[in-house]
């Protein structure tokens, strides 16, 4: 499976040595994907397959492309995240989607403006690349959502998307507990609530291998959209753990 890499969305930096980081994929039947998705894994990072129960095979792909494999039998996207995470082990944890719709080698970039303090949470903001990257029910409820967390936190983001970098204990100390979609608005929400710094930068965003467990259809946005509300929905608790040199 080959892509094209744009170049001009490619993040420099005057670091010596990028960060390292654990990066958390998230897999259902996503075999035609793997490849690609691990080649651009960046060089010395792990990366964390977490099979959410497929049947063709990804599990095997993935470990025979040095991947390390979590199983995850419980059903859900944040299920499979969540899983990731705590099978992870460097400072820094890198999400992102493992359908080939987003190059983890731009991650690279965004783990350095973590590292160095720049923001707490970074979040990937979506540039759709080519017709059909981003159906229109998907942009029309991602764009709903974030009005949703605009008049909730105050935060100006304007994509919830899955790409995203934090520190491990950090993300830990929120005590996230949505295992389904609302699991990455969640993130989001906690952290606002704890004052991190959340800031987000743009990725290019392909068309995905397959299709689409959750976004695929005007039913599986409005299943989305409705757990994302009920998240939003729940009132500020106990104020998570703040992240790393950020004051409580």
């Amino acid at each position: 499976m080959r892509r094209p890499v744009p170049t001009v969305w490619r993040v420099t930096s005057s670091a010596c040595r990028p960060p390292r980081a654990d990066l958390v994929l998230p897999c259902l039947d996503e075999a035609e994907a793997l490849p690609w998705v691990l080649a651009r894994v960046p060089a010395g990072w792990r990366a964390i397959v977490v099979d959410n129960g497929s049947t063709d095979g990804s599990a095997d792909i993935a470990r025979g492309l040095g991947a390390t494999v979590v199983h995850e039998s419980r059903r859900g996207f944040g299920a499979a995240c969540h899983a990731g995470l705590l099978a992870a082990r460097a400072d820094l944890v890198c999400f992102c989607d493992c359908d080939a719709s987003m190059d983890p080698a731009l991650l690279v970039g965004m783990a350095e403006r973590v590292a160095a303090g720049e923001a707490d949470l970074l979040l990937g903001r979506r540039r759709p690349q080519g017709r059909g990257a981003w159906p229109a029910h998907a942009r029309a409820g991602n764009i709903a959502l974030a009005r949703m967390l605009r008049r909730r936190t105050g935060l100006r983001l304007h994509d919830l998307g899955p790409m995203r970098v934090a520190r491990r204990e950090a993300l830990l100390g929120l005590g996230l507990t949505d295992r389904r979609s609302g699991y990455p608005l969640q993130m989001v929400v906690r952290a606002a609530d704890a004052g991190w710094r959340v800031a987000e930068t743009d990725v290019p965003y392909l068309p995905r291998s397959g299709k689409s467990k959750v976004t695929g259809t005007w039913r599986g946005t409005w299943h989305a959209v409705r757990d994302m509300r009920r998240v939003l929905a729940e009132p500020p608790g106990t104020r998570p753990a703040p992240a790393e040199g950020i004051s409580a």
